[in-house]
């Protein structure tokens, strides 16, 4: 029960707007559907700035909470600042979990809805003031893997997706007459920054130390059975290929063969869930592969420090942990797009 209760206020946090929202500053268009996978609904909120400006680089967050648990709620203080206090279209985006449609969502469909959220976003963001040749991704912990697969992975797309051969991800939203292999010859996923906060970048090795069990507590907040990533029989040492496919360390391509746009990474340095050897090793490959990236430790802090509201478990709060992170990712969208 102690665990359970930890885990709630994990899971939970207590949402308070603070007084980093400055609602004058942006026109929010609250839980626009993007797409509806095998009759499953997802929304994004979309916030555009009310400046004179016709058109501002978009901004995509993917929330975290281990593919289980959260929703894109757990990001509304982050999105709201960003939109309060910078010239960007801020797409807080929701995504399937594993649960979804009774527990059969797996995890190459959630690095699906991740991929077609962006071509939706280049498809229909110019409605909502932004640049569809303008976009960034960010996630944090989960939502953070998913932000890199979409950076490593955004030619690896298959019709047949992990049926076919070669294995591939076939987006949840498709533009309209495209077809996979025009999205690959067109570099349709192509995206011009990414910020990956404190990211799960092995999903591999998770699974190997025992994600798929019953003794992760996230498959019991998430109110599911604990089963394959991948359903059915389909595990570590069966399939090793698919969870290698789906994990951000194993995707990395050399500079050589694909650049990648720039990237800052950050992570605390008492994070216990995706910890700063893991991240290290990440920005290392990154580095030894040839692609730019940034790094920053976060001193004294744990896991899931952008989240909205207060954790008492983590001991984080919005407004003590989130501003400066969030200005150092700002910084960063700023140097890619506006000091040039």
């Amino acid at each position: 029960m102690k665990n359970i209760f930890y885990l709630l206020l994990f899971c939970l946090p207590l949402i308070s707007n603070g007084q980093n929202n400055i609602p004058d500053n942006y026109t929010l268009h609250s839980d626009v559907l993007w797409a509806s996978p095998k009759g499953y609904d997802l929304s994004m909120d979309i916030y555009s700035p009310t400046n004179a400006h016709q058109s501002y680089p978009v901004l995509i967050i993917y929330h975290g909470g281990g593919w289980l648990i959260n929703d894109k709620s757990i990001m509304d203080q982050m999105a709201q600042y960003i939109a309060s206090n910078s010239n960007y279209v801020v797409c807080n985006v929701d995504y399937r979990l594993l649960t979804a449609n009774d527990n059969t969502t797996n995890m190459n469909e959630i690095i699906e809805d991740a991929m077609g959220a962006v071509l939706w976003v280049k498809e229909h963001i110019s409605e909502y003031k932004g640049n569809p040749d303008k976009i960034a991704v960010t996630g944090d912990s989960a939502g953070g893997q998913l932000a890199a697969m979409v950076v490593n992975a955004g030619q690896t797309l298959s019709a047949q997706g992990l049926s076919g051969k070669p294995i591939g991800f076939t987006p949840t939203f498709m533009p309209e007459n495209k077809n996979i292999e025009q999205l690959i010859t067109s570099k349709a996923l192509d995206i011009q920054a990414a910020i990956l906060s404190y990211p799960a970048v092995d999903i591999y090795a998770s699974a190997v130390a025992g994600f798929e069990k019953e003794a992760n507590f996230f498959w019991q907040m998430g109110g599911a059975k604990a089963r394959s990533l991948f359903g059915g029989e389909i595990s570590p040492s069966s399939n090793p290929e698919y969870y290698k496919l789906s994990s951000p360390i194993y995707t990395v391509p050399k500079a050589s063969d694909r650049k990648l746009p720039p990237q800052f990474v950050h992570v605390g340095t008492e994070d216990k869930t995706t910890t700063p050897t893991s991240i290290k090793t990440y920005v290392d490959s990154l580095k030894q592969n040839g692609q730019y990236v940034e790094y920053w430790e976060y001193q004294g802090r744990n896991h899931a420090y952008l989240d909205s509201g207060s954790n008492a478990f983590l001991g984080n709060t919005f407004e003590k942990d989130a501003i400066t992170p969030i200005k150092k990712i700002i910084a960063f969208l700023d140097s890619v797009f506006y000091d040039k």
